[in-house]
């Protein structure tokens, strides 16, 4: 059941792929609510990206679908509620290319370059499938505001697909542990994450 209400409010606010221009950051004091600019920023190297995928979708949930949402999860999940419930918005990107797989990778290099140069907290995580070719690569930025999080931007990697999700929100790192596997975030490990100097 749960999967199906997920499923319900993302059709609601299915939308197609039309990624923001980059705007400057801006610096948050502890009560100010996450700015426009923020929540609504992607990488402009996704729209490439977009315009070659064989298969593209997108959604994003505001608050009124994260409580949705939220309320469908049983008793017995009650910490991933509560970290839904600090969460203000989520947006998804799905892209799944064709056979010969992502037709530019220098695109996908400069959607990382772009969180780069924001200034954002970059953790990485690999999965190798032998020799230079990688199955899986995750990359996690993160906007960090004292003890917490802003905001995270998760870009998982396949030889064919790609999915950008973008949270937004004022969580603790253990929320966003939480809500792993919901609304598009990758079943992460978090264990397996390492500072991007170390790869």
């Amino acid at each position: 059941m749960l999967g199906t209400g997920f499923l319900s409010v993302a059709a609601l606010a299915q939308a197609p792929a039309d990624p923001a221009q980059d705007r400057p950051p801006r610096r948050y004091t502890p009560d100010s609510p996450p700015a426009p600019a923020l929540q609504d920023w992607v990488p402009p190297a996704l729209g490439q990206l977009s315009a070659q995928a064989a298969v593209k979708s997108s959604f994003t949930l505001d608050r009124a679908m994260l409580g949705f949402a939220a309320s469908l999860l049983p008793d017995s999940d009650a910490e991933t509620r509560q970290a839904v419930e600090r969460v203000d918005r989520v947006s998804v990107y799905l892209l799944r290319f064709g056979p010969n797989g992502i037709p530019d990778e220098a695109a996908v290099d400069s959607i990382r370059q772009a969180c780069h140069q924001r200034g954002w907290k970059h953790l990485v995580s690999t999965t190798a499938s032998g020799g230079p070719v990688h199955s899986r690569t995750t990359d996690l930025w993160l906007v960090v505001d004292g003890a917490n999080l802003r905001r995270a931007v998760v870009l998982a990697e396949t030889p064919k697909s790609l999915t950008l999700v973008t949270v937004t929100g004022n969580l603790s790192p253990a929320d966003l542990l939480h809500l792993r596997g919901h609304f598009g975030i990758p079943r992460f490990d978090d264990d397996a994450f390492k500072n991007d100097g170390d790869r």
